[in-house]
């Protein structure tokens, strides 16, 4: 390795700790921190204006320079007034939050970005940002009945125009007529009530008895949410109790959506990990539950059970025997049960259905169907509509104590409303079109096409990638991600440990430095130790995917002839 190389990387990790982002790697000690006033490793520079202050705006009032507004801090003995908020004095439970999503990794990708629009050179021409699940940012055609619909509720003097169809006419009505406010024009505008519009929480009621051929759903048991994610984090806070060995423990699976690693470590509560098979295309094994179950009760209480399905990173979709064992594990130990179900429609192996839990725990029988709680959410950023902008998302609650559900709308209450945009964007999604509708044709189309296309790029991903040396990458079943396995040569994985980095960001630091391709390291979302993967969205156009794959081939040889263990890599995957 070059030295500039190597100080490309340590120079990165020395700004990362200062800024607070690398959150995937060990701290490095704080004097390999060089600060020269001629190169900090921050870059950071002082606008230097003339020393005398400027007089601006129509009040008079005096604008301060930099240098000249830490003199005026300063108190009656000259020394500088001490701020309240340091890092001293920051929640630790902040501190201790990570999203490795939108990680160092992406912020790295948005520097050589600006750097390649302000003309500078590098050995690719674009970044290619496949680093999330962001679907209009992949360049993903949006479904036109949804904008339609949100369009005339947004704006409801087009519902005179002759360019949109009476279905979505009717539909933005009812929403704006079940909105409230005095006028139709205003109605939109309003807060809605804090569980969310009406019509459209009996919409997503009569939607789930639908999807689950006929098992009953109460809409007074529906919340519209800020996106899943808000949903997911109102139930946790709702869970979250206790001191010392009391403390509430939340089993997550491994790897996972660092959303709830996140959320936990906030919340100061105990991350209980259970680690998916990858061997077996990552399957649930209720053995693992049992055993990660026994082992946190010597240090904490574990109440809830996190399970995402279609899985994110991992892409596998459970059997409904696996969901059914898991249901018997949280009824016996007495788990309240949360199902992240946003992938739901993302389902592309033949051989695969998607089951909800909720269905699988009435087909158990009343004895589980009344007495386990639990929690499951869906969104509009996912599935076939990708409207992550709108940030809209329900939840159903089964099961939960009256009392608690009172106080759950109480919380919900502080945050007013979900954004109403949202919202719609929601009902469309549970109410689509019917066949005697005039956008029925157009609707299912698109729907069509767009899942016919994640289905392929599924299937090509798992091929180029498979196809590489040292990569190992099971079925893309589902979801929108693929979560390959890569042999990193021993000889790497020292050279990162010298830096304070995981091997696997390493890898995908230098995969972005040199091809220009934004993935996230495996360790982000937790990896049983010894192993590394990476994250990527199979979102990309096909020909978008292709080149990023072929990318990655190259780059992936490339590493492994620079630390001479391509051969160890062939038997490493073999």
């Amino acid at each position: 390795r070059s030295a500039s190389s190597v100080g490309a990387l340590q120079s990165l990790a020395n700004r990362s700790l200062i800024s607070g982002a690398f959150d995937q790697c060990p701290a490095l000690p704080r004097t390999s921190v060089k600060t020269s006033p001629k190169k900090s490793p921050c870059r950071v520079g002082v606008r230097r204006k003339s020393q005398e202050a400027s007089i601006d705006g129509p009040y008079g009032l005096k604008r301060y320079s930099t240098s000249e507004a830490t003199v005026a801090a300063t108190v009656g003995n000259g020394q500088i007034r001490e701020k309240t908020l340091t890092m001293e004095t920051l929640n630790p439970q902040v501190k201790a939050v990570e999203y490795a999503v939108r990680g160092p990794i992406v912020i790295k990708a948005g520097e050589i970005e600006r750097y390649l629009q302000e003309g500078g050179k590098k050995p690719f021409t674009e970044v290619i940002k496949a680093n999330i699940g962001d679907a209009h940012a992949m360049g993903q055609q949006p479904i036109t009945f949804l904008r339609q619909v949100v369009a005339l509720c947004t704006f409801p003097e087009l519902l005179d125009s002759p360019s949109f169809p009476k279905d979505a006419k009717w539909r933005a009505r009812r929403i704006l007529q079940s909105c409230g406010g005095q006028s139709i024009e205003g109605m939109f505008w309003s807060y809605s009530a804090s569980k969310g519009v009406d019509c459209i929480r009996q919409d997503i009621a009569a939607y789930i008895e639908q999807r689950d051929q006929g098992v009953p759903a109460n809409w007074e048991n529906i919340f519209l949410t800020t996106g899943a994610s808000d949903g997911i984090v109102s139930i946790l806070r709702l869970l979250v109790s206790g001191q010392a060995h009391a403390r509430t423990g939340v089993m997550i699976p491994i790897p996972q959506y660092p959303l709830y690693s996140a959320a936990i470590a906030e919340m100061d509560a105990v991350q209980v990990n259970y680690y998916l098979d990858e061997d077996n295309c990552w399957a649930l094994d209720v053995h693992e539950l049992h055993r990660a179950y026994q082992t946190a009760k010597e240090h904490c209480q574990p109440r809830v059970l996190c399970i995402i399905n279609p899985g994110n990173p991992t892409g596998q979709v459970q059997s409904k025997k696996c969901i059914k064992d898991v249901l018997h594990f949280a009824y016996e130990e007495n788990l309240f049960v949360m199902a992240d179900e946003v992938y739901q429609d993302n389902v592309y192996a033949p051989d695969c259905q998607f089951h909800s839990f909720k269905k699988v725990l009435y087909e158990m029988g009343p004895e589980y169907f009344n007495s386990v709680e639990l929690a499951s959410f869906h969104s509009s950023s996912k599935g076939y509509t990708g409207e992550c902008g709108f940030r809209g998302g329900f939840m159903e609650i089964v099961n939960l104590d009256p009392e608690v559900k009172s106080q759950l709308v109480k919380m919900l209450s502080v945050r007013l409303c979900p954004p109403v945009t949202g919202q719609a964007a929601m009902d469309v999604i549970v109410n689509p079109p019917q066949p005697d509708e005039p956008s029925h044709g157009q609707f299912y189309k698109e729907k069509g096409l767009v899942l016919g296309a994640l289905a392929d790029k599924a299937k090509l991903t798992e091929h180029i990638l498979n196809a590489v040396p040292g990569i190992k990458c099971n079925p893309v079943q589902g979801a929108m991600y693929a979560f390959p396995r890569i042999f990193i040569p021993p000889r790497a994985v020292e050279e990162a440990q010298a830096l304070g980095m995981q091997p696997d960001m390493m890898y995908c630091l230098r995969l972005l430095e040199e091809t220009g391709i934004c993935v996230v390291p495996g360790s982000g979302f937790g990896q049983r130790e010894g192993s590394y993967h990476f994250r990527m969205t199979i979102l990309p156009s096909a020909e978008k995917l292709k080149v990023l794959l072929e990318k990655v081939h190259d780059f992936h040889i490339k590493f492994l002839n620079e630390y001479s263990a391509l051969d160890e890599a062939q038997r490493s995957v073999s």
